[in-house]
């Protein structure tokens, strides 16, 4: 078993922070974006705290990092005016833009984006906790998936950009945009997550309100007015709040089309009743997950636990796709038990900007205290904390709890805990993780573990039909964008990678004819003088 975790660093005192950290001043972010201007706030406004604790004279404590507006339903319902007016019902120059046209306009954000690049790491490890280095690899991480954006949308362009003939009918096949998204991301990547749907609904031609996550709302602020210089008049409209005061008022008004939304689906499932014509909401949605790994007896333990601990701790296990449930084989749990303590006393806690941490403080407030309760709640049912210092809590830092053995009686089986504690279930017949996994709420991805190819393949062939990923002795993981990113159940609706997010924000749309000589001359006459932006034959480099 490892040692005592050391926990010195996780709540820093004022001067331990490096200079290159500190903050100049609070950020009193006191403009909105709407309509292409950026109004002036002077309402009511809501602090942000940071998700890291400093120490003092009395107890440890959040800093304070700044203010935000506090919009309302007045607000709101404005900057969905002006998403309409620029959508025009499909009329309005964004929509109707060429897509070379559109493409340069996210190549002139981007650039400025890329400028802005420190603030907003620094933003992002003070807001979320998130290290020094992650928050740079999910900047660095979005600019690249921007790009990649782009350029997978001149390839389904180029594909778009001829004409197909059957049956004696020519037409040419694009893709239009859906109209008005109301676009909301997760405080747990708030920059990469938000930017999988904001970019490809805005290059698709559609128009866009969108709502910073409650945690990880300042970092925006670097980059408002590059959003403002980079688009369109009522194009892109950001919005501040409470949530449950100034998104309701805009899906009750029936006139947002695309509701795109990363977090849990109870929310989901709120904001989908509101609108009063459901049947013509498009939603994208990325939601809940409960992922297990299911480790067979014959499993390689060093390389099992390595991948255990990246699947179950990466970002503390803030993530949607975070290995959140580990079913070990009764034969082996012991032995992979003892590892799996070893190794997670070997991975370095403090402050986020410290170098080679691994675990860090938790943004969400009241998050210790729930996970307290969810390992609370198991012991009294009969598990244990096999490892040292679990459970520990130091101001807003959670040390990892490994909870064996976890049954279907505890909360810790069913809940996602979304944080820093690792349910361990034994089991001695491979029918218990996969009635697990048929039962769950959940079908996101699963982990498997072994080095038989005959037994998983015998796992492989059902599982892919309760989740839409089978990670072979790997943890779970969103990448590579390339690769599709969706779930069953409640874990998902829509499909999101780099291409399947330019399909999802769009359809497939035509202009036909049937051959004659009037048809022919005048398709050739539009396409050879440039009559439409459609209609073109034009091929994107």
């Amino acid at each position: 078993m490892s040692t005592q975790p050391d926990l010195s660093r996780v709540v820093p005192r004022p001067e331990d922070i490096p200079p290159d950290m500190r903050l100049a001043s609070p950020v009193e972010q006191d403009h909105w974006l709407i309509d292409g201007r950026l109004e002036t706030w002077t309402g009511g406004r809501s602090d942000v705290p940071s998700a890291v604790c400093l120490s003092g004279d009395g107890d440890p404590a959040p800093m304070r990092l700044g203010s935000f507006p506090r919009l309302g339903e007045r607000e709101s319902l404005a900057a969905l005016d002006a998403a309409v007016r620029a959508y025009d019902s499909g009329r309005g120059p964004w929509p109707t833009l060429p897509v070379e046209e559109r493409i340069r306009h996210i190549e002139e954000f981007v650039a400025r984006m890329a400028e802005k690049r420190d603030e907003v790491v620094r933003l992002l490890v003070w807001e979320i906790g998130k290290s020094l280095a992650d928050s740079r690899k999910e900047f660095d991480r979005t600019v690249e998936y921007v790009r990649d954006t782009i350029d997978a949308l001149k390839d389904l362009d180029r594909v778009s950009s001829r004409f197909v003939i059957e049956d004696g009918i020519a037409a040419q096949i694009r893709r239009g945009p859906l109209g008005v998204v109301l676009c909301m991301g997760p405080y747990n990547y708030p920059l990469n997550e938000t930017f999988t749907t904001l970019i490809p609904a805005l290059i698709m031609g559609n128009t866009v309100v969108f709502k910073p996550p409650r945690l990880g709302v300042l970092l925006f602020a670097p980059l408002l007015e590059a959003f403002r210089d980079s688009f369109p008049a009522g194009v892109l409209n950001i919005v501040y709040g409470e949530g449950k005061e100034i998104v309701p008022p805009l899906l009750r008004s029936g006139r947002v089309d695309v509701l795109a939304f990363i977090g849990s689906s109870h929310v989901a499932d709120s904001l989908k009743k509101d609108h009063p014509r459901p049947h013509r909401l498009r939603s994208v949605l990325g939601l809940d997950a409960k992922n297990p790994a299911i480790i067979l007896p014959d499993a390689d333990l060093d390389l099992t636990v390595k991948e255990c601990v990246l699947g179950a701790l990466s970002f503390n296990g803030q993530r949607c796709t975070a290995l959140k449930i580990l079913f070990v084989h009764r034969r082996i749990a012991e032995t992979f038990l003892q590892k799996l303590g070893a190794a997670i006393g070997d991975l370095p806690a403090g402050a986020p900007w410290d170098d080679g941490v691994r675990l860090t403080p938790l943004p969400e407030p009241g998050k210790t205290a729930y996970l307290t309760e969810l390992v609370e709640e198991a012991r009294r049912k009969g598990a244990r904390v096999m490892n040292e210092g679990g459970g520990t809590v130091r101001g807003t830092y959670f040390h990892p709890a490994v909870v064996y053995p976890v049954g279907p009686d505890m909360r810790l089986y069913h809940e996602e805990q979304f944080g820093p504690v690792i349910p361990v279930v034994p089991f001695d017949d491979l029918e218990e993780p996969i009635r697990f996994m048929v039962e769950s709420n959940y079908g996101q991805q699963v982990s498997l573990f072994g080095r038989d190819a005959r037994e998983l393949a015998r796992l492989i062939d059902p599982l892919v039909n309760q989740v839409c990923r089978v990670n072979l002795n790997s943890q779970c993981q969103r990448g590579p964008d390339t690769f599709p990113f969706t779930g069953r159940k409640d874990s998902a609706e829509g499909t999101l990678s780099v291409s399947d997010a330019l399909r999802v924000f769009s359809i497939r749309t035509l202009v036909a004819a049937k051959q004659g000589a009037l048809n022919v001359a005048i398709l050739n006459d539009i396409v050879r003088e440039r009559r439409s932006n459609f209609l073109s034959t034009d091929f994107i480099f």
